[in-house]
């Protein structure tokens, strides 16, 4: 069977392998990849994620292999992410309740929203790609948790690597605010990881030190007592599966993300990491 996913990439800035990664292993299985950014521009990776020379802070070493680093610039260099889908044009926006027409507007809304379940019907997954771009433009999308929340409702595998995951944290049912993650298992970028100074971003001189919120305390609150946040810090790798969700935590579980999420697919998996 022909499988499509949908990829969510940041305009300001993806790391490398956590495209590479999942993408690589869709490629093996013939999958249609079809990618998406929030304005239809073109996404660039993070410069530091093409040098494997690169030592990151918090590990104090190199995060990215000769080979990686290779395939990710091959990757930059190629077409593939010329012509993304245009998230701003495909989605519509939420009115404030303070235009003019609020209640009208509203309900035009809502008819627009319930397109995206045809829409997105030929797609089987989607995969929120990691990076420090997604903390400027993907976590606090709602055009994003739009999407999100239509992939969630049809049943379809939901999967999101490092700062990629807090769009999951951020998905919510207008009415009742809670988390679609609330009582599920996840991973995503653990407070250890986090930069003390240098988070940054393309598209923008703004020079953040860390990140504006740890992830990880997003995400303990996010999946509520009944959940939870598995950061596995000291551990090699950190991916986890609890139908529909697949998480992965940051750079080298990358490949392990996109493979687990071809096993939900392939194989019914339903738990993994936990």
């Amino acid at each position: 069977m022909s499988r499509k996913i949908l990829v969510i990439v940041s305009e300001h800035g993806y790391w490398a392998e956590e495209l590479i990664g999942p993408v690589s292993k869709f490629d093996e299985r013939g999958y249609e990849t079809v990618f998406a950014t929030p304005t239809g521009k073109r996404a660039h990776a993070l410069p530091p994620s093409l040098d494997a020379n690169y030592v990151d802070p918090p590990l104090g070493r190199s995060v990215t292999t000769e080979e990686n680093a290779r395939l990710g610039r091959e990757f930059e260099q190629s077409s593939r992410l010329d012509s993304p889908l245009d998230i701003e044009a495909w989605v519509p926006e939420r009115p404030y309740t303070s235009d003019e027409g609020y209640l009208r507007k509203l309900e035009q809304y809502h008819r627009d929203l319930d397109k995206l379940d045809a829409d997105i019907a030929d797609f089987d997954a989607i995969l929120i790609v990691g990076g420090s771009g997604p903390i400027a433009d993907l976590a606090n999308n709602e055009r994003v948790h739009a999407l999100i929340l239509a992939f969630h409702k049809a049943g379809k595998v939901v999967a999101a690597e490092c700062y990629g995951v807090a769009c999951l944290a951020f998905a919510r049912d207008w009415d009742d605010r809670k988390s679609i993650i609330r009582g599920k298992h996840v991973t995503g970028h653990c407070k250890e990881y986090d930069y003390k100074d240098g988070t940054g971003f393309l598209g923008t001189d703004f020079n953040m030190g860390p990140p504006p919120y740890p992830l990880e305390y997003i995400l303990r609150d996010a999946t509520g007592p009944r959940g939870a946040y598995h950061g596995n810090f000291g551990k090699p790798v950190s991916v986890i599966v609890d139908f529909p969700f697949v998480t992965g935590r940051s750079t080298p579980d990358s490949y392990l993300t996109g493979q687990k999420i071809v096993e939900v697919l392939e194989d019914g998996l339903t738990r993994y990491g936990w």
